[in-house]
């Protein structure tokens, strides 16, 4: 962690007083620490004390009490390699999920362009409360990491919910961040997001329930380790943010395939993500149909495989990895697709498993490997699933 630049943000929590120690971490690995204090966390544990240990003031109003200097958010927050807030009070958080930017902590969080880690710390009932967790999956749908106990050892044990983690743990969770953030560097990796549309009519279309979420947070955990993204997205509502995440939109099966052909001989990796139409109807009418009360028979024609047509130019060099959506048979389904499609891994889910697949903000997989390797995981949200994907994907690219 030596040289980077870590703002601290404090709150008003009883657990205040671990920002201390969490500060002299930091600044022992070699990080420069710049602390922004809430009102209600300056009742907690005094500014002297911090700024004694970062040799800096600390940051708490946007305008300095003695002579009016403005406190520019905006600098800080681009100012940064990462922002910690710890302890995070179920209130700061709550203002971080919907935009409250009433004081200087959140204006910086917002303003914020590095990863930005939360501390949750509050009692068991307040960090149970399904407006607290609501609040806590917006900031982990946003990109934010929050670190609290549960991860690790605590996984079983309820009491460690809603405490703030030991402060050398956050800091050996970040110093892991920073040591595998640029592992992509260099790479240029292809990924498909989203369901297709194959038009019927001008208004009407085949598709899938697809959101796209579990494309999305692939492709933004590898811009965050370092790759250079093509983000091949279906008409989906998502927004992609890290600045090095090119997306192209298409709409039909036909178009995202003459798209993925396109870019990927140029590219190191592709994980082919989209949920695509498997067919699509032998002819669009230029007008809407209109009611006539007799039946319709709709004909339909076979997509071209974008993955298969992948596999068959893949060079040695190249990685290539899928996903199968099963009901039934699901391993020996997914290891012929690995096959057929010469892919290097496949990422299998299912409809049966509660929490995965379409529509949800969480997913249960199971990577297979070309080699006969099987590694299961529990349900996660699709961020830290993206996280697990792309840790097995960087394994190949080494």
């Amino acid at each position: 962690m030596r040289g980077k630049k870590i703002i601290l943000g404090i709150t008003g929590s009883i657990a205040a007083y671990k920002a201390a120690y969490l500060v002299r971490a930091f600044i022992k690995k070699g990080a420069e620490v710049q602390v922004v204090i809430t009102p209600a966390g300056k009742e907690f544990i005094t500014p002297v004390t911090l700024s004694a240990l970062t040799g800096k003031p600390v940051v708490s109003e946007f305008f300095t009490a003695n002579d009016g200097t403005w406190h520019s958010h905006v600098d800080l927050g681009l100012w940064a390699d990462a922002m910690v807030i710890a302890p995070a009070t179920a209130s700061t958080i709550g203002k971080m999920a919907n935009g409250i930017a009433d004081n200087m902590l959140i204006t910086t969080y917002l303003s914020a362009k590095a990863p930005v880690f939360i501390a949750p710390a509050m009692d068991l009932d307040m960090f149970a409360h399904p407006s607290t967790q609501h609040n806590l999956d917006l900031l982990r749908s946003y990109g934010n990491h929050i670190i609290e106990p549960g991860i690790g050892e605590l996984a079983s044990h309820l009491e460690g919910k809603g405490r703030m983690e030991e402060p050398d743990k956050i800091v050996a969770i970040i110093e892991n961040f920073f040591s595998i953030r640029q592992e992509l560097a260099g790479k240029k990796i292809i990924i498909t997001a989203g369901p297709t549309y194959e038009k019927i009519d001008p208004v009407r279309f085949i598709g899938n329930y697809s959101s796209g979420k579990m494309g999305f947070a692939l492709a933004e955990e590898c811009a965050a380790r370092g790759a250079e993204v093509t983000l091949i997205a279906g008409p989906v509502s998502l927004k992609a943010y890290h600045s090095s995440i090119c997306r192209i939109d298409v709409e039909s099966a036909r178009e995202m395939y003459d798209v993925a052909l396109r870019e990927y001989p140029g590219a190191d990796a592709a994980i082919m993500c989209a949920a695509v139409a498997d067919y699509a109807p032998d002819h669009c009418s230029d007008i809407k149909i209109k009611r006539s009360g007799d039946d319709i028979v709709l004909r339909l024609q076979p997509n071209p495989d974008i993955a298969a047509a992948l596999g068959k130019i893949k060079r040695q060099n190249q990685v290539l990895a899928g996903f199968a959506l099963e009901t039934d048979n699901e391993e020996e389904h997914a290891r012929l697709k690995m096959k057929r499609k010469n892919l290097d891994f496949i990422v299998l889910n299912s409809l049966k498993d509660a929490g995965a697949g379409f529509r949800c903000d969480t997913n249960k997989v199971t990577i297979l490997t070309r080699d006969g390797e099987k590694i299961p995981f529990e349900v996660k949200p699709k961020k830290e699933v993206a996280s697990d994907i792309i840790s097995v994907l960087s394994g190949y690219m080494k």
